[in-house]
C-alpha cells in the first residue's frame, strides 16, 4: 500500500501500485489533462511509470521549469521523425534540449533548404494531430544494435556500444519511429501542442570534434503556449535590431577584423564611449575608497603555477618563451595585486586594502564562441581586489553590493537577480576553508538584507561566489558583477598581514567586479538603449547642423558655444539638405541635432531636434546649450 505524499503534504494511500498519470486523475480532471511527468523522491519520470513503494510525488505541467523542458524534448523527436518521414536516407544522431529550445543533427548528403524547414514543421505538426501515443522500451544491446544498424542508423549504433555494459538501452516508441533515448517524455505527441517553430540549420562536426563528419543541425524553439512563443519570437527580432555589431558601425563607434581576432580596434566615438563609462568608474571607486594600480601584462609562468591558475586555466592562456622562459599574458589580475599586497609589512591597521585595476586581460576563447564585443580574447575589466581580515567580509560586501546597485541605476539597469554560487566539483582548498568562506558570504548577505538565487556548483576554484545578473529591456539576463570570497590564494601566495596580537595572519581576498569586461559591457549597453545612449554617454551629444551654407558662420559660433560648455558637439556645414542631415545624424543615434539657418541667425536662436521626434523647438542661444549642459552633467554632475 503505497503512501503518496504530495507538494502541500497532502497523503493518499493505494492498495496497489499507482502511476503518475492515476494520481493526476484522481487529484481532478484538470490536472489529468495538464500532467506531462512525473517527479518521484526527486527524480523525473514517464507519467505511466509505477509507485509500488511510498514516494514523494510532484506532478509535472508545462507551467513548471522541468514541463517546458519535456515538450522541447519532445519537439526534438518529433522532429526526427518528421525529417525521416520527408527523407528516409537521412541518419539521426544526438537532439538535445538547449536554453529557449533543442535541436537535432542528421547525417544527409542534400543540405537542408529554407523551404525544407517550413515542410519538416508542417509534417511536425501532423504528428502532433496524430496524437502518437509514446511509450517507453528496454531492449537487449544486441537487439538494439541490430534494429538500427538495420536501418542505416550508424551513428546511434556507435552511441550505443559507446554505453557502459550493464547499463539499459532505452527507446522511446511514437507511432511508427523509434528513437534511442534515456527520456522521460510526455505521454504523446499531442501534448507538445501548437507553439513551436523552426529557427535555422547550422553545420555541426559529430561529436563536436573537426576531425569527425559534418552534419547538419536544425534549430528550434518550443514553449508551452502561443503567448510565450510570439513573446519570444518578438524578443528576437528586437535583438536583430538591437544588435550592438550593426549598431556599432552605424554609429561608428568599433569595427572587428581577422588580422587581430578576438579583439577590437575602437573609432574616436567608440574610444570616447570607452573612456566616459571607465572615468564615471574610476570617479565612484575613489569615492568608494579603492587605489588605482597597474599591474604587468606578461609574467613568468612560475606566479600561475604558484597561484593555482596553470593547472586549472592553461588551456585559456596565451603564452610566450623568452630566454628558455615560458611566460603568459594574464588572463586575470589577481595574483599580480598580491604582489603589490606583499610589498612591505601590512598590519591590521591597514586594512581593508581596496586594490583596483582597470587591467588588460587575455584569453584564448575558441574562434567559433566570439561575437562581436560579447566574447573576446583582449578585454578590460574593472576589476579590484579588497584584502580584509574575516571580520570585515560582512561590511565590504554590504558597501560593495551598495556600490554596484548604484552603478547598474546610473546606467539605466535596475533588475537585477544576484546568485549564490557554492563550491564546485574542481576546486582548491581544503573542505574546511569552503566551509569557512561560503558561511562568511552567507553571513554578508543575510546581514546585508540581500536576496539570492542558489547556483549550484558554480563558485570559481578558489571560493564562492555572489553573481549579479542584470535584465535588459527586452527581457535577457547578463551575469555582470561578481564578489568572490578567497582564503585560498593569500595561502598560496604566501600573503600575511601583522595582527593586533603580533601574529601573522593571511588576510580574506574578496575578488570583485562590477561591469565585468568594459568590451562586453559596452555590447550589452548598446543594446539595452538600442543605440539610444543617455545624453551623458553619447559620443557625439549634438550636432550643430546648417539648413544652407549662408549660416556658417553663425554654426560655427554657435558650435563654439556647445563646445565651450563641455559638450561633446560636432558642427555639419556640408552642402546637403537638411532633411539629408538629420536622417544621417538619427542613424547615428546623436541624441540632439541642433539646426541652424537665417532665421535663427537673425533672432539668435537655435531649433532643438531631439532623436526619435519629428518636431523642434526654438529656443535663445545660451538656452539651447544651458539646457544640454545640464542634461549631460550625468549622475556624477561633471558631465
Amino acid at each position: 500500500m503505497p503512501r503518496i505524499t504530495l507538494p502541500d503534504g497532502t497523503v493518499r494511500t493505494y492498495d496497489r501500485a499507482v502511476s503518475g498519470a492515476e494520481i493526476a486523475r484522481d487529484i481532478g480532471p484538470g490536472l489529468a489533462r495538464a500532467a506531462l511527468a512525473v517527479r518521484i523522491n526527486g527524480a523525473l519520470s514517464d507519467l505511466g511509470v509505477p509507485m509500488n513503494d511510498d514516494a514523494a510525488v510532484t506532478i509535472i505541467t508545462a507551467s513548471d521549469a522541468d514541463g517546458l523542458e519535456l515538450l522541447r524534448h519532445d519537439a526534438a523527436h518529433v522532429m526526427a521523425e518528421a525529417v525521416k518521414e520527408l527523407y528516409p536516407e537521412t541518419q539521426v544522431t544526438i537532439g538535445p534540449v538547449i536554453e529557449n529550445g533543442f535541436y537535432y543533427d542528421f547525417a544527409r548528403s542534400e543540405p537542408f533548404t529554407p523551404e525544407d524547414l517550413a515542410a519538416i514543421e508542417a509534417r511536425m505538426r501532423e504528428i502532433v494531430g496524430r496524437n502518437e501515443t509514446v511509450v517507453r522500451e528496454v531492449w537487449d544491446r544486441n537487439e538494439a544494435i541490430r534494429h538500427f544498424a538495420a536501418l542505416g542508423e550508424h551513428y546511434k549504433v556507435q552511441i550505443i556500444e559507446e554505453i557502459a555494459q550493464g547499463e539499459a538501452i532505452s527507446v522511446y516508441r511514437q507511432g511508427d519511429f523509434v528513437d534511442l533515448c534515456r527520456g522521460p517524455h510526455t505521454p504523446s505527441t499531442g501534448r507538445l501542442g501548437k507553439a513551436f517553430k523552426l529557427m535555422s540549420v547550422a553545420g555541426a562536426y559529430w561529436r563536436g570534434d573537426s576531425r569527425n563528419e559534418m552534419l547538419q543541425r536544425i534549430y528550434g524553439t518550443a514553449w508551452a503556449t502561443d503567448a510565450e512563443l510570439e513573446a519570444y519570437l518578438h524578443m528576437l527580432e528586437e535583438a536583430e535590431r538591437r544588435d550592438h555589431r550593426r549598431l556599432g558601425r552605424e554609429m561608428g563607434l568599433f569595427h572587428i577584423q581577422d588580422v587581430a581576432v578576438g579583439s577590437v580596434f575602437w573609432h574616436p566615438k567608440g574610444w570616447t564611449l570607452y573612456r566616459t563609462i571607465q572615468d564615471y568608474v574610476r570617479a565612484r571607486l575613489a569615492r568608494a575608497g579603492y587605489e588605482e594600480v597597474n599591474t604587468p601584462q606578461l609574467v613568468d609562468r612560475a606566479l600561475w603555477e604558484d597561484s593555482g591558475h596553470w593547472e586549472k586555466f592553461r588551456e585559456h592562456m596565451f603564452t610566450a618563451e623568452s630566454e628558455d622562459r615560458v611566460l603568459a599574458l594574464k588572463p586575470m589580475n589577481c595574483p599580480c595585486h598580491v604582489q603589490i599586497f606583499r610589498q612591505g609589512i601590512k598590519s591590521y591597521r591597514d586594512l581593508p586594502i581596496r586594490m583596483a585595476e582597470f587591467g588588460s586581460c587575455f584569453r584564448n576563447e575558441p574562434s567559433g564562441a566570439l561575437h562581436g564585443l560579447m566574447r573576446v580574447r583582449a578585454f578590460t575589466q574593472d576589476d579590484a581586489h579588497i584584502f580584509c581580515t574575516e571580520e570585515q567580509i560582512t561590511s565590504e560586501t554590504q558597501a560593495f553590493c551598495e556600490l554596484l546597485m548604484s552603478v547598474y541605476a546610473d546606467f539605466g539597469f535596475d533588475d537585477v537577480i544576484v546568485k549564490f554560487a557554492d563550491r564546485p566539483d574542481v576546486r582548491a582548498g581544503s573542505d574546511e576553508t569552503w566551509d569557512r568562506a561560503e558561511k562568511a558570504l552567507r553571513e554578508a548577505t543575510d546581514a546585508g538584507g540581500i536576496k539570492t538565487e542558489l547556483n549550484p556548483a558554480e563558485g570559481a576554484f578558489y571560493g564562492p561566489k555572489l553573481e549579479f545578473d542584470l535584465r535588459d529591456a527586452i527581457g535577457r539576463d547578463w551575469q555582470l558583477g561578481t564578489l568572490q570570497v578567497d582564503f585560498v590564494l593569500p595561502e598560496r601566495l604566501d600573503a600575511t598581514y601583522v595582527a593586533e596580537s603580533g601574529e601573522k595572519l593571511r588576510p580574506v581576498m574578496l575578488h570583485r567586479a562590477i561591469l565585468g569586461s568594459f568590451e562586453r559591457f559596452v555590447g550589452i549597453l548598446i543594446e539595452h538603449h538600442a543605440g539610444r545612449l543617455p545624453l551623458w554617454l553619447a559620443p557625439v551629444q549634438a550636432v550643430v547642423a546648417t539648413i544652407t551654407n549662408a549660416a556658417d558662420d553663425y554654426a560655427r559660433r554657435v558650435h563654439g558655444e556647445f563646445v565651450g560648455a563641455g559638450l561633446r558637439a560636432t558642427l555639419d556645414i556640408r552642402n546637403e539638405k537638411i532633411g539629408f542631415k538629420v536622417r544621417e545624424h538619427s542613424v547615428a543615434k546623436v541624441p540632439a541635432i541642433v539646426v541652424v539657418g537665417a532665421e535663427e541667425e537673425k533672432a539668435g536662436t537655435v531649433a532643438l531636434r531631439w532623436l526619435g521626434g519629428s518636431a523642434q523647438e526654438s529656443v535663445a542661444l545660451a538656452k539651447g546649450v544651458a539646457r544640454l549642459r545640464d542634461e549631460a552633467a550625468g549622475p556624477l554632475g561633471n558631465g
